[in-house]
């Protein structure tokens, strides 16, 4: 049977995602690990290896969107660009998402890594927070609990003359300027190159070939992604999915994210026989585990690790949790809005990044202090 311009895009999407999984696994690429590392010792390289993944992303969209191969200036899924700046649900969900991370030992991506490795605890936050983000996406919990106030808070842009958040539609916008698209590229040229220099200016991150490596595939990934559902392919794509008899889910511009595929993939498992609930980020939540676990085989380094005690499951489950909602809330995770919305050089997933970093570290300083006080 021949195969759709659906199952090919589909298969592409889990077989990019498999490398990353796999890259992840081998050279211990962990945005929560990175973090830890910087705070907790002062070492940087990982920080570096996750800012690399972001200027490579950049860098990537920068490039694709000039040269008039990929358009992610419309509608995208998270909607990255959008003229409606949700600045506290960014602010709020990143928070919430980087302590669940720190407490779940992990953010999505390296959450799906570890369990492809034969992490069961892994597994249990998996679970936990798939079921939360299933319950924002997909029930009242969202509209009972958030939007009803925190819409008011949210700023329309478009009646101060800004068509988008991102940061030379903002600036220019406020400007009076009408074409921003050379301001775009001034903008996302100057943190590309400002991002490299501080990056590679560490002689020992310079050395460590995983860092570089771990950084490279992660954001060529995301930017992979962008080239596929925003070029001629992915308009092709949706050409196809109107004209089906089942419109298949999310069939939209996007690249790699991990928590909403999540709640997706609790969708999909209430309705299996339901193929065309299997979308993008099933697939790259898939991707991931799978290439993390041909690793792992290879390598002979499959182990499987439980929880130590009550209270490690506890911190692990509250963990989930907040990763679940807090994801959805903001629209993104360490990838989803850290990289491959930094790369769209839209403010709120910059925002979103600052906040998820901030919760991280300051859960870290917390444990840290708790530790010594109890030592």
């Amino acid at each position: 049977m021949a195969l759709t311009i659906h199952n090919e895009v589909l298969l592409a999407v889990f077989g990019i995602a498999a490398v990353m999984g796999a890259t992840a696994n081998k050279t211990n690429f962990c945005t929560m690990g990175a973090v830890s590392d910087w705070v907790n010792m002062g070492d940087t390289g990982r920080l570096r290896a996750w800012l690399l993944a972001i200027a490579v992303a950049t860098g990537g969209v920068l490039l694709l969107e000039a040269s008039g191969r990929v358009n992610i200036s419309g509608s995208t899924f998270p909607p990255y660009r959008t003229e409606n700046f949700a600045w506290l649900r960014n602010l709020l969900g990143g928070a919430m998402f980087g302590i669940g991370m720190t407490l779940a030992s992990g953010c999505g991506n390296k959450t799906l890594v570890r369990i492809g490795g034969g992490n069961l605890k892994s597994l249990v936050v998996l679970a936990i927070a798939s079921a939360m983000a299933y319950l924002m996406l997909w029930t009242d919990f969202y509209g009972t609990m958030f939007d009803s106030w925190m819409s008011p808070f949210a700023i329309g842009l478009a009646k101060y003359g800004i068509k988008s958040q991102t940061l030379d539609a903002i600036l220019g916008g406020l400007a009076g300027m009408g074409n921003t698209a050379t301001l775009h590229l001034a903008l996302g040229g100057f943190l590309v190159v400002a991002l490299l220099f501080f990056i590679f200016k560490a002689a020992d991150f310079r050395a460590n070939r995983d860092n570089i490596l771990g950084g490279t595939v992660v954001g060529l990934a995301v930017v992979a992604g962008w080239a596929i559902t925003g070029s001629s392919i992915g308009r092709a794509w949706k050409e196809w999915a109107e004209m089906a008899d089942t419109v298949p889910s999310r069939v939209e511009v996007q690249s790699y994210t991990f928590i909403s595929p999540m709640g997706d993939s609790v969708r999909y498992l209430m309705h299996p026989s339901d193929f065309s609930l299997i979308n993008f980020g099933i697939c790259a939540l898939a991707g991931v585990m799978v290439g993390s676990f041909l690793y792992a085989l290879v390598k002979r380094s499959f182990r499987i690790e439980w929880f130590a005690s009550v209270g490690d499951f506890a911190n692990h489950a509250v963990g989930g949790v907040l990763m679940g909602v807090g994801g959805v809330l903001g629209m993104g995770c360490t990838i989803g809005q850290g990289v491959t919305g930094v790369s769209t050089l839209a403010l709120g997933s910059m925002l979103t990044l600052v906040a998820i970093v901030t919760g991280a570290a300051g859960t870290m300083k917390l444990q840290y202090w708790n530790m010594m006080r109890e030592a």
